[in-house]
């Protein structure tokens, strides 16, 4: 359709402003010598011309008034995507029975660096913090298949056990449409590997959208899913890797953002022009950052949007406990003994109140040892990840509930020690 035309003009609009910025350069005042750039770094976000997601850069965090070094790394890759490992230098002295937190993003249209500020914060408490870093399908080749949703529920199936091979359990916490193939997953796990999971940890998940539907759950509802394919996927044109790749692109998943939910772009363009015009050079730069990685926009390929829409939004397969993923069973109910929270924000406009609390019902959690079911006042969806709510209200929960679990755990450990020695010294 439209995105061989749409690519080639976001190359020349780039090439465009590339050589107004050589050939005029800038003459005008000394104190706001970055206007030509800040006009040129919002062409690209307005045209998703990024030819690569900005990086997470994360390279130390204030922890306790210190200025604590972050290393990054790569720990496995799949056709899907890739899991980064962020560890702070001070690992090394965090508590014995600290568990590393696994964060599954969401495949909803956006790079997984939308969430850099959730991994910089959570690595202010949290020794070690990985993330599922989805691929962009344009750049993976046909041979690697056709990434299916059941491939990303096996991938993070995969991930955590790899996290899990450290030696510890992980706390899985997903955000957003990451909370199905992170529910699935870990579902999997619990029926014959329930050592692996620390706790799982649900913000803003589509769990069941029959439950207060939001008007994207009804769009999504009322079309058929030929009309998704015939309307909204195209092919990837060269020079891509995935030339030929049926895929929902990026750029109309940002227009369809931006049209239902205008306030979050015009709420992050506001921040960055205003402390710009300010001369807050920092505030701008930060501001800036947190507008690139929002508009950092992937595709999705045509088989994993297209089972999306049927298993989450049209079908409810996993709130119905019919879900089936390579003829092994989803059953949510593996985790009835796996602490279990769930966030949910008050004016949360894309996530519907109760569409992840009703995790507890699914998982029969009242049987877990720990339990959190919180809605967040003045929370949109947004705030539950990213902003001052994050960072006042959800981020501080979350810790307290991990920290609840790993000490409810050793305390079990030292017990069972005890219990252990009792018994060899009766025998």
């Amino acid at each position: 359709m439209w995105y061989g035309l749409l690519d080639t003009q976001r190359r020349l609009a780039n090439a465009f402003a590339d050589n107004a910025l050589n050939v005029c350069g800038w003459a005008g005042p000394a104190w706001v010598p970055s206007l030509p750039h800040a006009a040129r770094d919002w062409l690209s976000r307005s045209t998703c011309a990024f030819a690569t997601a900005p990086p997470f850069a994360i390279a130390a965090v204030q922890c306790n008034g210190r200025r604590i070094p972050v290393e990054e790394d790569v720990v496995d890759e799949t056709p899907v995507g890739t899991l980064r490992r962020f560890t702070r230098a001070s690992a090394r002295r965090a508590k014995a029975h600290s568990a590393p937190v696994l964060l599954c993003a969401p495949l909803a249209g956006h790079h997984a660096v939308m969430l850099r500020e959730t991994v910089e914060t959570l690595l202010e408490t949290r020794p070690a913090v990985y993330i599922t870093d989805w691929a962009d399908a344009r750049d993976v080749p046909l041979g690697a298949g056709p990434l299916a949703f059941a491939d990303y529920v096996n991938a993070v199936e995969r991930f955590i056990l790899q996290v899990a091979a450290a030696g510890m359990p992980a706390h899985v916490m997903a955000v957003c449409q990451g909370c199905i193939p992170a529910l699935a997953a870990a579902s999997l796990l619990a029926a014959s590997n329930g050592g692996c999971l620390a706790s799982i940890t649900l913000l803003g998940g589509p769990i069941d959208t029959r439950r207060h539907a939001t008007s994207m759950d009804r769009f999504a509802h009322s079309h058929t899913l030929r009309w998704f394919s015939d309307t909204t996927v195209d092919k990837v044109p060269p020079p891509y890797r995935g030339v030929g790749r049926r895929v929902y692109p990026g750029y109309l998943q940002q227009a369809a953002l931006l049209a239902a939910h205008p306030s979050r772009q015009l709420e992050l363009e506001a921040r960055y022009w205003s402390n710009w015009l300010a001369g807050d050079s920092c505030g701008a730069q930060a501001a800036l950052r947190s507008l690139n990685e929002y508009a950092a926009v992937l595709d999705m390929s045509e088989c994993y949007f297209l089972d999306m829409l049927r298993v989450v939004f049209k079908h409810h397969l996993l709130a119905r406990g019919v879900w089936s993923i390579g003829g092994r069973h989803v059953d949510t109910t593996a985790l009835k003994h796996v602490p279990l929270c769930t966030i949910e924000g008050d004016r949360d406009h894309i996530t519907g109140a109760g569409q992840t609390h009703c995790a507890h019902v699914l998982c029969h959690a009242a049987d877990a040892p720990q339990q959190r079911q919180v809605t967040v006042n003045q929370c949109d969806h947004y705030d539950l990840f990213t902003g001052p709510r994050w960072r006042s209200a959800v981020c501080p929960l979350l810790c307290e509930f991990w920290d609840s679990v790993e000490d409810a755990s050793a305390m079990r450990s030292e017990r069972d020690a005890a219990l252990d020695v009792v018994h060899r010294n009766e025998v």
